[in-house]
C-alpha cells in the first residue's frame, strides 16, 4: 500500500513540473504539489508503522 502512495505522489509531482507555464504560482501546480505532499506522508507514515510494530 505504500508503494501505491509513493506512486500517486510521484505522478503528481510529475503533473507538477509538467504543468508549470511560465509561473508557478498558479491553481494546478500547487494542487498537484500538495496531492504529491499527501500522497508521501502517507506512504513514510505506512512504512513507519509498518517497521515499529516488526520490532515490537
Amino acid at each position: 500500500m505504500a508503494a501505491l502512495y509513493f506512486l500517486l505522489g510521484c505522478i503528481f509531482t510529475r503533473f507538477a513540473i509538467t504543468n508549470v507555464t511560465d509561473t508557478i504560482w498558479n491553481m494546478w501546480t500547487i494542487l498537484f504539489a500538495v496531492m504529491a505532499t499527501i500522497d508521501f506522508n502517507l506512504a513514510l507514515r505506512l512504512i513507519l508503522v509498518k517497521f515499529t510494530k516488526k520490532k515490537q
